[in-house]
């Protein structure tokens, strides 16, 4: 069975201010929680750890160890 990249999450390369995408789709897999965050709404990450966030304070609690 063929799958469309809006099936499949997209693979990013995240940098400090932005990130860079290196497959195509449609959102990402929320590190922490699992959630399914569409591109278009993601705006926590970390470029250090390469992983996205699904809110604040999600990544605040990851960035400070208590995740």
């Amino acid at each position: 069975m063929l799958m469309s990249s809006s099936d499949q999450p997209a693979k990013l390369h995240y940098q400090p201010s932005g990130f860079r995408v290196l497959r195509a789709g449609k959102h990402v897999i929320c590190a922490v929680s699992g959630e399914v965050i569409p591109l278009e709404d993601l705006r926590y990450w970390s470029a250090e750890h390469q992983e996205p966030y699904a809110s604040a304070q999600i990544a605040t609690r990851r960035l400070l160890g208590q995740d």
